[in-house]
């Protein structure tokens, strides 16, 4: 697995672009559909959870946002740099 953004909270929250990102591991059924569309933010962990990966700084906001949206479960939140949901709303 490549290195995680933050390996004490390897699901987030995280920030990237301003965003703050996170994956509630409660939620997330290892669909993977996160990786498919982001492969340079999502991997899955041991446990088959989605975690945030250093690469992710590289990433395309917007790419990160489909990401999230792609999520069968909306385990994928972000919130923009003032607190407020992008998704899921």
């Amino acid at each position: 697995m490549s290195k995680l953004l933050d390996p004490k909270n390897p699901s987030g929250p995280v920030k990237i672009k301003k965003m703050r990102v996170w994956v509630d591991r409660d939620l997330c059924i290892g669909a993977a559909t996160c990786i498919a569309v982001a492969a340079k933010t999502f991997d899955l962990d041991s446990e088959a959870k989605a975690v945030i990966l250093d690469s992710a700084t590289e990433e395309e906001k917007e790419t990160i946002i489909e990401a999230a949206k792609a999520c069968p479960v909306a385990a994928v939140i972000i919130e923009d740099e003032n607190g407020n949901r992008i998704f899921p709303k």
